[in-house]
């Protein structure tokens, strides 16, 4: 393996680190990639690996699904190169709008750098007015197998991962902190283990993720709460199909901690088509539903559904 290294800046905000990656972004078009041999230039990513196998960005900013993440690293970048991407989620429920931003990068199909802003506003209920920011910094790291290459193995590709989500409190309305919900506090730390497997005969691609995590409704109704302060362990999944070679249709499934008296959570699940037209360009479109979200105090119980849409360009 060629020993290279990708060092980034730090940014101070999102938009610093959007920003960044972006430039990283339009860096290769700017130079021709050579056919010959990588070390003519090693500063280029290879783009290798195999349309959909990156992954797409969930909503916490990690390369996965929508709601899940998985074993995969993001970016198009083999194990002696890189990737990074940016992208643009909007979810638009019933009475609330979910908008997640950010940008990832991929070193060596080993370690994964993620930074996320997630931006929840509420469009209906007594709750209108209501907005809520927080920001997910997150790191993963491959540990065994090959989810494309390992096909005469039965074991999957396995990966852990670490989400630190600070929420900055919540906005035009009469509640300003999740902590008046009855929330521990407004920043917490999520712990998951994923084991991705893809089935190439079958076009089939299966994913198990095992999150420890206290956060509420994603962290943006703050971690913990008076029913129960600490973790819990939490199970998600994705089962994807492979329509054609840039087409695939599947589904999600992601548990959630009950912690707040006055938010019953649910599971959310979703049904998505991701299509990926090149190695530059990803789009998710799903059905996606969250359950009742502050049921309680608005006393408004409908499930929380509507439509995800995500775009994501990278390399």
């Amino acid at each position: 393996m060629l020993n290279r290294r990708l060092r980034a800046p730090s940014a101070r905000d999102t938009g610093a680190a959007v920003r960044f990656f972006a430039a990283l972004l339009v860096a290769p078009a700017a130079f021709p990639q050579s056919s010959s041999s990588p070390l003519d230039a090693p500063w280029l990513p290879d783009v290798g690996k195999l349309p959909l196998t990156a992954g797409f960005n969930d909503i916490d900013g990690a390369g996965g699904g929508g709601l899940v993440p998985w074993a995969l690293i993001t970016g198009y970048g083999t194990d002696e190169s890189w990737g990074a991407n940016v992208h643009d989620t909007e979810v638009l429920l019933r009475d609330f709008r979910l908008r997640s931003y950010g940008a990832a990068v991929g070193i060596f199909d080993r370690v994964e750098f993620s930074v996320a802003k997630d931006v929840f506003t509420a469009k209906g209920t007594a709750l209108a007015g209501l907005a809520v920011q927080q920001m997910v910094y997150g790191a993963k790291l491959h540990l065994t197998g090959d989810a494309v290459y390992d096909q005469d193995s039965w074991a999957p590709q396995t990966a852990v991962g670490i989400e630190y989500k600070r929420n900055s409190g919540i906005s035009d309305a009469p509640l300003t902190d999740p902590r008046q919900l009855g929330a521990g506090g407004d920043s917490g730390i999520d712990y998951y283990l994923s084991a991705t497997k893809i089935y190439l005969p079958g076009s089939l691609l299966v994913n198990l993720t095992l999150r420890y995590t206290n956060a509420n409704e994603f962290g943006l109704l703050g971690f913990g709460g008076d029913l129960k302060r600490g973790r819990s362990v939490e199970v998600e999944g994705t089962v994807a199909y492979l329509i054609m070679r840039e087409l695939a249709v599947g589904a999600e499934y992601r548990d959630r901690p009950h912690d707040l008296p006055a938010d019953d959570e649910h599971p959310a699940w979703d049904a998505f088509v991701a299509w990926t037209p090149s190695r530059h360009l990803s789009v998710v479109a799903a059905y996606v539903s969250l359950s009742s979200i502050l049921g309680a105090v608005t006393t408004d119980t409908h499930a929380q559904s509507g439509a995800y849409l995500s775009m994501q360009v990278g390399f």
